[in-house]
C-alpha cells in the first residue's frame, strides 16, 4: 500500500486457489452469497473512480468485485488468513491485509488517503467497532456496514424508543446513521439466525473534540449502567450547583430518564458533570 496506516500487520495478500474456504464460526463469519444484494450494498456508499476505500472483511469477495468495479481504489483487511490469500488471487487489485480490523488506527485514515468505509461486519464485534471507526474517523466521507438488525435499530433510534441508549448517543453525536434495508438469513452462507440491516453513516461536519469525547463516555457510562434510573439518581454523586443549572436552563426535568435525552443534550451535559475532562475549543 503506497499510503500505510497501521494495524497489527500479519502477511499481506499470498498466493492462494479457489474462494473455497468455508466460514469459521469463530470468528463470526456468514458470507453474503447473493450478488444483487452486494451489489446493491455497495451502491449506498456512492463511489466515483477517484475514491479510496477500505473493506472491513472481505470474506469471499462478495462487495470486492463490485468495489473494483467502480473504479474506487480498494483496500481490504481480513483477519482469516486463507481467505487474505484467496482474496488476493481472484482480485490481484485489492490491496489485501491479513489482519484483525480492530487493530487498526482509525485515526490514520484520512492522511492514508481513505475517505470511505464498508464491510459485512461479525457480529460480536460490529458495536465496538463501530464505536470506534465513528470517533476515530471523521474525516470519513461516508460508510456502510452489514450488521446484526437489533444492532442497527440501536445505531439509528431515537430517543424514547427502547432501543435508544449508549451506542445510539454516542454514534449520533458524530455521525448521521440510517437503516438502509433489512436482509433475512437466505441471503448469507452459513446462515444467520436473525436478520441484518444495512446502515449507512455519513459524518457530521461539526463533532465533539478529544476532551468532549472522554467526558461524554465518562457520562454514557454512568447514566446507562441503570437506564431505568431517574438522571438525578444516576448523577447522585455527580451532582453540583453546575449541574442542576443546567437541567433548568435546558428545560430537562431531573427526574427524566436516560432514554428522554437527545444526543446533543448528552454531549451538552457532559461538560458540566465532567468539566475537568470536557475543556473545550477557544
Amino acid at each position: 500500500m503506497s499510503s500505510k496506516f497501521q494495524v497489527e500487520e500479519k502477511e499481506r495478500g499470498l498466493p492462494g486457489t479457489d474462494m473455497r474456504t468455508r466460514a469459521k464460526k469463530k470468528l463470526g463469519q456468514n458470507f453474503l452469497v447473493d450478488p444483487n444484494v452486494a451489489r446493491k450494498i455497495v451502491g449506498r456508499l456512492n463511489l466515483q473512480p477517484a475514491d479510496k476505500v477500505l473493506e472491513i472483511g472481505p470474506g469471499q469477495g462478495a462487495l470486492s468485485q463490485f468495489l473494483l468495479q467502480s473504479g474506487a481504489q480498494v483496500a481490504g483487511v481480513e483477519k482469516d488468513l486463507a481467505l487474505a490469500r484467496e482474496l488476493k488471487e481472484k482480485w490481484p487489485d485489492i490491496d489485501v491485509i491479513a489482519a484483525d480490523a480492530s487493530g487498526i488506527q482509525w485515526d490514520q485514515l484520512h492522511r492514508a488517503g481513505f475517505g470511505k468505509v464498508i464491510g459485512n461486519l461479525p457480529y460480536n464485534i460490529a458495536s465496538p467497532l463501530i464505536w470506534d471507526i465513528v470517533s476515530s474517523f471523521s474525516e470519513a466521507s461516508g460508510m456502510v456496514f452489514t450488521i446484526q438488525k437489533e444492532v442497527g435499530l440501536r445505531l439509528t433510534a431515537r430517543p424514547g424508543r427502547k432501543e435508544y441508549g449508549a451506542l445510539s448517543v454516542w454514534v449520533q453525536n458524530f455521525a448521521q446513521p440510517r437503516l438502509e434495508f433489512v436482509l433475512g438469513p437466505l441471503v448469507f452462507r452459513p446462515r444467520p439466525k436473525v436478520d441484518s440491516a444495512v446502515v449507512s453513516l455519513y459524518p457530521k461536519a461539526v463533532h465533539p473534540n478529544q476532551d468532549q469525547r472522554r467526558a461524554l463516555a465518562a457520562l454514557l457510562r454512568v447514566c446507562f449502567q441503570q437506564r431505568r434510573k431517574q438522571l438525578k439518581t444516576s448523577l447522585r454523586s455527580l451532582w453540583s450547583e453546575s449541574v442542576q443549572a443546567w437541567f433548568a436552563e435546558h428545560g430537562v426535568r431531573p427526574q427524566a430518564r436516560p432514554e428522554d435525552m437527545t444526543p446533543r443534550e448528552f454531549l451538552s451535559l457532559s461538560q458540566r458533570v465532567f468539566p475537568s475532562q470536557s475543556k473545550r475549543d477557544k
